[in-house]
């Protein structure tokens, strides 16, 4: 496996404890109907350019920190903020408007058999930015930033795992979200397509972006060392800059 790692983005002169986060938890609980406890005064800053790992076993609350945050759940009490909007009890009719803020990809890339590779990608702009001009320029530039320029006529089945995973990531990046969620991207897929995968992620964030990945790759979290933010419990117990998987001696995940 190639353990070249895309530099850092440049960071603002400003200090980072005085920049406002573009994503801020305060005291968030979550308690679903059943009584389960996901989340426990989740207290939680991520600052523009950042690249977070969200680490944790299974049930931990990794799941539901992304839902709330793309307000597919609500919260139980707590705030959580969005670029300085109070998304926590946002109305349903600003939602969409939310969601274009973010790129979100999954374990299952969801995307369209019946669709070509550029259908499936303009897909996203269709539904929410219906007349956008200069789509398909759009759609082969993204293409071109996964690595997909010569895929475009192809259908899903068409492909590998890894080059549906490079589908959903540009279907994702179409609308130039400002904040990118990776929910398990590399959970289907072999070493090697993984670390492909995350030196995508790593050059999106390059570009400026925000990335928050979630994932159980020990390797590849403990190859690019960045902000490692560990839930257990639906606790945050770990929050590092330049950390790694597991700290030294911890039992794992």
């Amino acid at each position: 496996m190639s353990v070249a790692v895309a530099e850092r983005p440049a960071v603002a002169s400003q200090p980072r404890q005085a920049l406002r986060p573009v994503i801020s938890f305060h005291g968030v609980t979550k308690v679903y109907p059943s009584g389960t406890v996901a989340l426990r005064d989740v207290d939680l800053a991520i600052h523009q350019g950042d690249f977070c790992f969200l680490v944790g076993a299974s049930g931990a609350g990794k799941s539901t920190l992304v839902r709330l945050l793309i307000r597919d759940e609500t919260t139980s009490t707590g705030r959580i903020f969005v670029e300085g909007n109070e998304i926590s009890r946002m109305p349903h009719r600003k939602l969409p408007k939310l969601r274009r803020k973010f790129g979100i990809v999954f374990q299952d890339y969801k995307l369209l058999s019946n669709r070509t590779v550029a259908q499936n990608v303009a897909f996203a702009m269709q539904v929410t930015r219906p007349g956008q001009r200069h789509l398909r320029e759009k759609v082969e530039e993204v293409l071109w930033i996964v690595g997909l320029e010569d895929k475009l006529d192809m259908f899903p089945e068409q492909l590998s795992g890894g080059e549906q995973q490079r589908v959903a990531i540009a279907r994702a990046l179409v609308h130039r979200p400002r904040i990118f969620i990776a929910d398990e991207p590399t959970g289907n897929l072999d070493p090697d397509t993984s670390w492909g995968i995350v030196q995508l992620l790593l050059q999106i964030n390059h570009r400026g972006t925000t990335v928050l990945m979630a994932t159980h790759n020990r390797e590849v979290v403990d190859l690019v060392r960045r902000r490692v933010i560990a839930i257990e419990g639906g606790r945050v117990i770990r929050d590092e800059a330049e950390g790694s998987y597991l700290r030294e001696g911890e039992a794992t995940l």
